[in-house]
Order: C-alpha cells, then structure tokens, then sequence
C-alpha cells in the first residue's frame, strides 16, 4: 500500500514519521444513484487518529452531498461522482482544521469537548489546545457523535509497569520452582544411594564371615597402621602439597592468557572500539553486550557512543532507528536500568560535540515516545543532575524544558 506524509507543508520530508495510505474510489451505480466509494477510508481514518464517519461526513459537508459511512462494514459511500484528485484535497483541509496542531503542525493531537460544548484539539507533542472553528458543520456532528475517550499516558506507564511486575512474579516463581524440583532430585539421589550402599555391605559381610578365611583376618590384626611423625617425613609431606599447588599455578597462568586472547584481548581493547567494531559487523543487541566486559554502566556508555560514531546531527532520528540496541542496555540493569541509559546519554554529551548537548531535548522526547524511557526516571535523572557534581553542565538547561513538558502533562491528566 502506498503512503504519503500526513499534510502537504510535509510532503517533502523523506524523513516524516507521520503517514498514511493515499485515497482509493471507486464509482459506482448509475443515474441519479452514482455514489462515489472511498475504499480504504478506515486506513485513511485510522492512521490520522480520527474516526471514519468524521471524514466521511466531512465530505458530506463541503461536497453538499449525502453521506453514508457503515461502522460495521466499514463501507464510506458519498452521493455522486467526485474523482480522487478533489476528495484528496478536500481530506488536506480536514487535516488543517481537526488532524494538525495549529501550533507545531504536529498531527498527534486529541480531539476534546469542553463543558461548554467547544471542539479543542489537545497536541500530545507539545502540549497546545488549539480551538477549532465553531462554524464549521462537521463541528455539530462532532458534539453529537464524540470520539472514544484514549486511555491517558499515565494509564499507559502503569499498565506497563503492572506488567513488568507480573512478568518478573513469574519469573520469580519459576526460579523457586526449579530449585525446590532441584533439591528433591539431589534427596532422592542420596536416599537412593544410602540403600544401595547398605544392600552392598549386607551382601560382602556374610561372603566375609563365611569364607573361614582366619589366616587374613588375623594377619590384619597383627599389622600396626601409623603416620611416620619425623621431621624428614613431615618436610616430605610439604614438598608434595607445595608441589601439587606450583602445577596448579601453572595450569591457571597458563590458561588465562588463552582465555583473554579467546575474548579478542579485552584487556587491551577499549570498550568502545568493540562495540564499534561489532556494529560495523552486524552483531544483534544481545551478543553485543555480551561482548562487553566492563560494569554494566561502562557498557551502556559504550553502546550509546558506538550507536552515535560519525553522527554530528539529527541524533534522536539515528537513535530510534536502533532502539533495539537501547532496549538491550535495559534488559541488562535492574529497575534502575533507565538510570543507567540516562547517563549514558549524560555521559557522550559531555564528550561530544556542542550540537549532542543542544539535541539532548530531542533525544529524550525520541526515547520517551518509543517507550523506552518513562517520564518518573527521567524527572530523577534531572535532579539528581542538577544536585550532583555535574550540576553546571548546560546539559541540564537544555533538558529543562522537556522536562517541565513531562511535569505539566501529568499533573494536568491527574487533574482530568
């Protein structure tokens, strides 16, 4: 299916995240009873966020024309014969008035109706309302018919949270499960062993007795057992333990060197030239790390700079495209783990160029809408940074007002 950005002010921009499918019609009927059939207008609705009978109607309105959308067959017809050239430009004009902020021109708003029945267009972005012309006709059948209410990004983080909750409860669980399982084999084992042991000695002691055999039972009693306590014996014992350690050393010595030329040197290599160098290679997220020999923050701070190597601008855009390489440094912490991809990010703009320190905004926006970062660890990292011995670094300045954004957008969906 072909698609094309949402909005014509950005139709040039190959790298518009923003998309939808182009409009497919068909005509249909004859006479008075031709109608025109917009065949993929779910698609079309569904990637600007909208419901389809809103541009069904929409086209209805400015067409003068009856409009029919069916919500269990998803069939949109409009009255007459229109080409798709007009209904296409028609669908521009919904997006500039209910789709795009009229503030950024971002089109991931919502569609809000006051207590005093005005349609309002909430960007998700950066946070304008913007009041959308009364006037219009479709904004009546908007009052009447208003869109279902999304769950908010508050709703979203605990549902996620609740989810990593169960999902390490069950991992928890599965842990016990194998270790109880585990140790009622072991006492198996042993109990097994025990009366295999006994059945033995029951068998060999009446073979024993029964062979007569005096001349060896009585030889044993005459043989004296005893540890020869003289000095020459005791420095003999010594010389032997001393020895048996010495060939261990030298096994141990001898194996270590192979073992860090088996891991490519990691001694001698940086961190960062590794992960470089598997990148370049196309080594997946998880072996990646695994690669890696330093603390769980030199490694993330490594991936972070290899993922950025040659990079000078439009940092966030590089950064979402291997995300799955940021979602691994996660799987690798604890809770904390967001923590730790924060100051990694903390740390290469404090080695690189002034154009990462200016883009860190971005950069965090980026990871927040790919629901790698959450606003509460975000909020920590700032804090803390700005308490911390770093606390001059313009990092946090430019940071601020992503931050303050996180700040508002939550205190205003605790106060809907």
């Amino acid at each position: 299916m072909a698609l094309q950005n949402i909005g014509a002010s950005n139709s040039d921009d190959a790298f518009y995240r923003y998309k939808m499918p182009k409009m497919i019609t068909k005509i249909e009927g004859r006479g008075n009873g031709i109608k025109t059939n917009i065949v993929n207008m779910v698609d079309v609705a569904k990637a600007l966020a909208r419901p389809a009978s809103y541009t069904t109607k929409y086209f209805g309105c400015e067409l003068g024309a009856q409009s029919k959308f069916d919500e269990k067959t998803g069939v949109s017809l409009v009255n007459g014969s229109h080409d798709t050239a007009k209904l296409a430009g028609l669908l521009e004009n919904f997006i500039k008035k209910y789709v795009q902020c009229y503030g950024c021109g971002n089109p991931e708003t919502d569609i809000l109706i006051t207590k005093t029945q005005m349609v309002q267009l909430k960007c998700a972005a950066c946070g304008f309302v913007s009041d959308v012309d009364m006037r219009d006709k479709l904004t009546s059948f908007i009052l009447k018919n208003p869109p279902e209410q999304k769950k908010n990004a508050k709703d979203k983080k605990a549902m996620r949270r609740a989810e990593k909750e169960r999902l390490k409860e069950g991992e928890v669980a599965d842990k016990v499960m194998k270790k109880l399982t585990k140790d009622g084999k072991k006492t198996k084992d042993v109990k097994t062993k025990k009366k295999g042991n006994g059945s033995d000695e029951d068998r060999v002691s009446p073979a024993v007795s029964q062979s007569g055999d005096k001349d060896d039972s009585e030889e044993d009693d005459d043989v004296q057992w005893q540890t020869d306590t003289s000095a020459e014996a005791a420095r003999q014992r010594i010389q032997e333990q001393l020895s048996t350690v010495t060939a261990d050393m030298v096994m141990l010595s001898t194996e270590e060197p192979a073992k860090k030329a088996t891991n490519g040197n990691v001694t001698r290599v940086k961190l960062v030239d590794i992960a470089k160098e598997n990148l370049k290679k196309g080594v997946g997220s998880k072996e990646l790390l695994g690669l890696l020999s330093g603390s769980v923050q030199e490694n993330a701070n490594a991936v972070y700079e290899a993922l950025l190597d040659g990079v000078e601008k439009g940092f966030a855009k590089h950064l979402v495209k291997k995300k799955n390489y940021l979602g691994a440094i996660l799987l690798q912490g604890d809770d904390d783990s967001q923590l730790v991809l924060l100051r990694a990010v903390e740390n290469f703009c404090g080695k690189s160029n002034a154009n990462a320190v200016k883009e860190v905004a971005l950069v965090l926006k980026a990871l927040y809408d790919a629901d790698i970062l959450e606003e509460e660890y975000v909020v920590k990292w700032y804090e803390e940074g700005l308490n911390g011995e770093n606390k001059g670094s313009p990092i946090w300045k430019n940071a601020k007002p992503f931050v303050e954004w996180l700040q508002s957008a939550e205190s205003e969906s605790e106060e809907e």
